[in-house]
């Protein structure tokens, strides 16, 4: 009978064990590395934060922007610079293509109202040979007070 219930036992175990996954083993050491290399993709994350919110960092591009487009050359730091280059080329863009919705586009970005309107008339002149690349940045040494690395960005 003692036979008979530990073949009844060992049979049970046998079963069970078939249900469950084995489990592997792994060093403490490749489980750690494998947890820190874990790194976040920021999916269409166009834009620096410079260390702003959102809605000061919005107003300080669009400030930049109009700034440069009115005096054609602006002095900042080289991370604003390079972001700034991207909304700058932007609207220059819409001034070449001209159009009432560009006009309305860049109207709601430039602080400027006049401003627009003259870029909508020299824009397509100055830049009808050119596809692209419409500003300059170039590295201007570092600020004095917090040795922030500084830029200057200027229109073609």
């Amino acid at each position: 009978m003692a036979r008979l219930l530990s073949l009844a036992l060992l049979a049970f175990l046998s079963l069970a064990s078939a249900f469950v996954a084995p489990m592997h083993r792994q060093s403490p050491l490749a489980a750690a590395s494998r947890s820190s290399s874990i790194t976040m993709i920021r999916h269409a994350n166009k834009l620096k934060k410079l260390n702003l919110p959102a809605d000061q960092r919005k107003a300080l591009l669009r400030g930049l922007t109009t700034e440069l487009i009115r005096h054609g050359r602006i002095k900042s730091t080289l991370r604003r610079c390079k972001e700034v280059r991207t909304t700058a080329d932007h609207m220059i863009t819409l001034a070449k293509d001209g159009s009432l919705h560009a006009r309305r586009q860049a109207l709601g970005y430039v602080y400027d109202k006049e401003l627009v309107h003259a870029l909508f008339e020299q824009v397509p002149e100055r830049y009808a040979d050119r596809d692209g690349g419409y500003t300059r940045v170039l590295r201007d040494g570092y600020r004095r007070g917090d040795n922030s690395e500084m830029g200057v960005i200027e229109l073609l």
